[in-house]
């Protein structure tokens, strides 16, 4: 497999992509993942979905003041995954991520569902080392042991990070669902703020001024008035505005990778979920494109 070639599954690109690899700063990749959707599947078709939806929006950005014209970024298409396996594909999304690592670039991966945040932050982890600070957007906590005694699980993500990377390093936000456990856990481990996103990130952002950081969003983290198209939606959620806002306020950080998970387009029938999350991932390519010309 290569990412150079631009022939990986799903010939579809998203809005403003570039045909050359090798000159483009930012590498997008698809990851048609569900297998262990914990309540209703359909993340697979999620990435298909995000870049169908993305003529819809505009190129230009008034958030950030600047077009996809003016950066610089390659989808490579979706990677193909052996369904059922979910080892086996872990495996292959860690080995994109580090081709992307070691060309230099930054990674951009669109879920699918939240467990294949997994393998891409151990790459990234293991070029920052405990550097690297994670910032979770999520209505849930993700820190199970296991869900069902499998310990691959999307409920279980964030848990399968603290496997290889520092507890305190991980900030989540937006949390409104877990076990009992999960939150206790929380409290002795990572950093959590619970229901809101914009005030308490604000609040701390300072603390990651000089830091790498890698973002992981669930597109959960919003209200399903929202975002309906998703495999577990949460009610009780932020807004899409107080959402945007979070990330502008992500601007001036050295952010090193990213990713969108869990939208679901069989239960999003008006795309809002996707179009959204189509309007997330410009702005993201637009700000790192703005940091890495700093």
């Amino acid at each position: 497999m290569s990412l150079k070639s631009g022939k990986l599954t799903v010939p579809l690109r998203f809005m403003g992509s570039s045909d050359n690899y090798t000159e483009s700063s930012i590498i997008l990749v698809g990851v048609p993942m569900d297998f262990t959707c914990s309540f209703k599947p359909g993340t697979r078709f999620g990435p298909q979905k995000i870049r169908e939806v993305s003529i819809g929006i505009e190129e230009y950005s008034i958030y950030m003041d600047k077009s996809l014209e003016d950066a610089s970024f390659f989808d490579a298409g979706d990677l193909d995954l052996p369904i059922g396996n979910p080892e086996k594909s872990l495996e292959i999304i860690e080995e994109a991520a580090g081709e992307i690592l070691k060309d230099g670039k930054f990674p951009l991966f669109i879920g699918g569902e939240h467990l294949i945040s997994v393998p891409i932050i151990k790459k990234v982890y293991e070029k920052y080392k405990d550097e690297l600070v994670l910032i979770h957007f999520d209505a849930h906590a993700d820190l199970r042991e296991d869900y069902l005694g499998c310990p691959l699980s999307h409920a279980s993500a964030i848990r399968r990070v603290i496997d290889f990377m520092p507890s305190k390093n991980i900030y989540q936000f937006g949390i409104r669902s877990g076990t009992k456990e999960e939150f206790k856990f929380a409290s002795l481990n990572t950093n959590m703020f619970t229901l809101e996103v914009y005030e308490p990130l604000k609040a701390v952002i300072d603390k990651f001024k000089d830091k790498p950081i890698y973002v992981t969003l669930d597109i959960d983290v919003l209200d399903p008035a929202y975002a309906n198209g998703t495999g577990t939606p949460e009610p009780g959620g932020i807004s899409s505005n107080e959402l945007i806002k979070s990330m502008g306020l992500l601007k001036d950080l050295n952010i090193v990778g990213f990713d969108i998970v869990e939208v679901s387009p069989p239960y999003d029938l008006s795309d809002r979920t996707a179009i959204f999350a189509a309007k997330i991932i410009r702005d993201v390519i637009l700000m790192v494109s703005d940091y890495e010309n700093n």
